[in-house]
């Protein structure tokens, strides 16, 4: 009977989804304490220029609204921007080691893109690792700066992430310059 009756709260509490619930248990009670979910991190990495910067700021929401799409699975960052926005900045934070970030840019039309990835963070291992193709094809890696020829019209993707062949830190915030 009072098994029963300590199951009747917890079954409550679980179909609550917005607030966390941590849960101690003693020798005949149980007590049930909410705790305030946590608050948004704010991306500060962005830097100020005279193009379009594009960032998780709240005061970037309204770009965010026209054409960036952000996502996060299995460590990969993936945005997507439409080509017309060009050129504009974006920031980032790797905060897991081995995170990878990925700008897909679609209906991209000119013959050149070039890209810059730039950083505060002293002795930070990061590098454009591989470019994707409208044809479907990669290449790479790069260095922090890239300038490459595109022969098809369509979606092309920088990938970037830190290199294997370097050391260092690979935490911290840093922008993606695209023209």
């Amino acid at each position: 009977m009072k098994k029963s009756l300590l199951l009747i709260p917890l079954i409550m509490i679980s179909c609550k989804k917005d607030p966390e619930v941590l849960e101690t248990q003693n020798k005949d009670s149980v007590a049930v304490t909410e705790q305030p979910a946590p608050a948004e991190k704010v991306d500060s990495a962005a830097l100020r220029k005279k193009d379009s910067i594009i960032n998780n700021a709240p005061k970037t929401k309204e770009v965010l609204r026209k054409g960036v799409m952000r996502s996060t699975k299995d460590g990969q960052i993936i945005r997507t921007a439409d080509a017309e926005q060009l050129p504009f900045t974006l920031g980032e934070e790797f905060t897991k080691d081995d995170q990878e970030f990925i700008l897909k840019i679609t209906d991209f039309n000119k013959p050149n893109i070039k890209a810059k990835i730039s950083t505060k963070e002293k002795d930070f291992n990061i590098r454009f690792n591989q470019i994707k193709l409208p044809n479907g094809d990669y290449d790479g890696p790069f260095g922090r700066e890239i300038s490459y020829d595109v022969k098809d019209k369509g979606e092309v993707w920088l990938i970037i992430g830190k290199s294997n062949m370097a050391s260092g830190n690979t935490k911290g915030s840093f922008t993606v310059s695209v023209e």
